[in-house]
């Protein structure tokens, strides 16, 4: 087991490696880059105060691919933004001028914040359910609560915030209209920030639940009702278990196997979050920022957070695997 992890972990970085240099190409590959944006913006600023813009000497255009680190071929430009990651430094962003490490860490509690609550509860509620669902196949709580999970499942989580949005915010003004918290949050007492924290909280996190919270129900339900009509769940009752002591014992273990396979990955989503979410919420996380920065070509901002998500995939798949190996005994790493 040790010598497989040891393994893993030093597949890491050539994977990563591969990643990052086939988009790091793609970036200085496809048109529209930063360069072109800049100027286009120089010009529309020309035109809309009446000037005329005139092309930019030699001089300035070489000043702006310095600038853009587009003076060198991009293998070069690659090969520094490596040594630049080893050195623990993602870069400066291109639009703001800022390190892109404190735009990242400025926006990490408040990805956390809604990763972790969502699959919190999403685990927390959704497993349950779905063994009771299970258990008790085409009862009133099965078929009631399927009506919502279905419904949940097919409705994008884009449309049920303007929905939740237009109703709840809007319409009867229970709930604010976005943002992380009020404008005098750092006024309020300890309860007081809780309360507003979690009030600016629920309608995004209803969004953040909805395909999860399906998924993971119906996945728990149909796994564990194959497992009851299995031969083994048929032979441990015979042997004395009770019908709730075979589920607990054997039954449930062998449901949680491809919950347990998917779990690694749902840790990206803790950092990646939606920026259709936040965009409709008015929350300022990484998904935002990274819809942002591929809009405005800020290629910095692009290749940290693409290095940060895919070492926290790569991470989560060596998680899931684990996790499979202690749920399942059967699989053995070697």
């Amino acid at each position: 087991m040790w010598a497989y992890i040891a393994r893993r972990l030093l597949l890491i970085p050539l994977t990563l490696l591969g990643i990052t240099l086939i988009v790091f190409a793609l970036t200085r590959l496809v048109p529209g880059g930063p360069l072109e944006r800049a100027l286009m913006e120089i010009q529309m600023g020309g035109h809309s105060k009446g000037v005329s813009t005139s092309p930019l000497s030699e001089e300035q255009l070489s000043g702006l691919k310095t600038y853009y680190g587009l003076d060198q071929p991009w293998p070069v430009a690659y090969g520094h933004w490596i040594l630049k990651i080893m050195q623990g430094d993602l870069g400066e962003s291109q639009r703001y001028n800022d390190p892109v490490w404190d735009m990242v860490i400025a926006r990490l509690p408040i990805s956390l914040f809604y990763g972790l609550t969502a699959m919190i509860l999403t685990y927390g509620i959704c497993v349950p359910l779905g063994i009771l669902k299970a258990m008790k196949p085409h009862g009133w709580l099965d078929k009631g609560s399927s009506i919502m999970i279905f419904l949940g499942y097919a409705l994008p989580n884009y449309v049920l915030g303007s929905f939740l949005l237009v109703v709840f915010a809007g319409y009867l003004d229970w709930f604010p209209l976005g943002g992380f918290i009020s404008d005098d949050f750092e006024t309020l007492t300890f309860w007081k920030k809780i309360q507003d924290l979690i009030h600016h909280s629920i309608l995004p996190l209803c969004c953040y639940l909805v395909g999860s919270f399906a998924f993971v129900t119906l996945l728990i339900r149909n796994t564990l009702i194959e497992q009851l009509a299995a031969d083994f769940m048929r032979t441990a009752i015979a042997k004395g278990l009770s019908f709730k002591q075979a589920v607990w014992r054997h039954g449930l273990r062998n449901a949680l196997v491809p919950l347990a396979t998917d779990f690694g990955q749902n840790l990206t989503l803790v950092l990646s979050g939606s920026f259709l979410i936040e965009t409709l919420f008015d929350i300022d996380g990484f998904g935002l920022l990274g819809y942002n920065a591929i809009l405005d070509r800020d290629y910095p901002i692009v290749m940290g957070i693409l290095f940060l998500s895919a070492l926290l995939f790569l991470l989560g798949n060596l998680i899931s695997d684990l996790l499979l190996a202690w749920v399942d005994p059967r699989v053995r790493f070697q």
